[in-house]
């Protein structure tokens, strides 16, 4: 089972770094919890058409981003997205999500699990800090994203008999 954990944003647009920066607490380990083997974590940023590459040399990717749905600031939630669904709740960046995950087939891949992570920014303004109550949720989404490579493991061992490839 493979795994590609992608944060993406703009360092540059406060909060939108939110992605980002999770992605960094999570490939350096800095709560010492190596991740699974077959789990990758990259920090795609703003490559929209990058990521579109990519998504489909995994069984599962999770996308980690600040998302406005219109809750408090720092609110985390996670869904799964669909091919060919309207994502109004991602902006891939440059692209639209619609875009991104319509690249798939475009270019010669093939769509599998997409599950995002999103936080509720409170300011996209230029400048590269996080706002407070975005910074005060990088930890829990670290401890939620580490949750869904758990359950997608989990997921695969009972749907394959407890092989992992």
């Amino acid at each position: 089972m493979k795994i590609l954990v992608a944060g993406v944003g703009n360092v540059f647009l406060g909060d939108d770094g939110f992605g980002v920066e999770v992605a960094r607490r999570l490939s350096e380990r800095l709560d010492r919890t190596p991740l699974p083997d077959g789990v990758v974590v990259g920090d795609f940023g703003i490559r929209g058409i990058h990521l579109a590459y990519e998504l489909s040399a995994y069984d599962t990717t999770i996308l980690i981003d600040a998302a406005p749905r219109g809750e408090e600031p720092g609110t985390l939630y996670a869904l799964e997205l669909g091919q060919g669904e309207p994502q109004a709740a991602v902006d891939a960046h440059g692209m639209t999500p619609e875009v991104v995950l319509g690249l798939v087939g475009a270019v010669g891949g093939e769509m599998r699990r997409v599950l995002l992570v999103g936080c509720e920014p409170a300011d996209v303004a230029p400048g590269m800090e996080l706002s407070a109550p975005v910074a005060a949720a990088i930890e829990p989404a670290v401890r939620l994203v580490r949750e869904l490579i758990e359950e997608e493991l989990r997921d695969h061992q009972a749907t394959h008999g407890g092989a992992v490839t």
